[in-house]
């Protein structure tokens, strides 16, 4: 007999305890990424060093936004960036082009924020 999905629905936490669930499963994988992911340790550490600078560089809130978002956004995309390179590998660690492609892109997707991080910085800074 199959289970219909609004069935199964019913058993899924809701409220506080779904939060909690999907704080504890964040904390999860950030400890996750520092043990595992060195460029996640690298860009954390480059992270504690910008975001006081870009608060300090910044004469307003906006221009503080600015400089200290791409910062946030390099840690996101390698969050993502580690996702997909450990999704890839529990599917196989045999070399496949697809495979290779995706752990590229991911790659380039991390190049691309440190691209906008130095675009802003320039734009900001330069353009005083």
């Amino acid at each position: 007999m199959e289970t219909s999905p609004i069935a199964i629905d019913r058993y899924k936490p809701r409220g506080l305890t779904r939060v909690l669930r999907a704080c504890g499963a964040s904390w999860r994988g950030l400890a996750g990424a520092f043990r595992e992911e060195a460029a996640f340790r690298q860009e954390l550490a480059f992270a504690a060093l910008a975001m006081p600078l870009a608060l300090w560089l910044g004469h307003d809130g906006t221009q503080r936004a600015l400089l200290a978002a791409p910062v946030l956004l390099i840690l996101v995309v390698e969050l993502i960036n580690s996702a997909i390179e450990a999704t890839v590998d529990r599917i196989g660690l045999e070399r496949h082009a697809l495979a290779g492609l995706a752990k590229d892109i991911g790659s380039a997707a991390v190049l691309m924020s440190f691209v906008l991080l130095a675009v802003l910085w320039l734009l900001v800074l330069l353009g005083r």
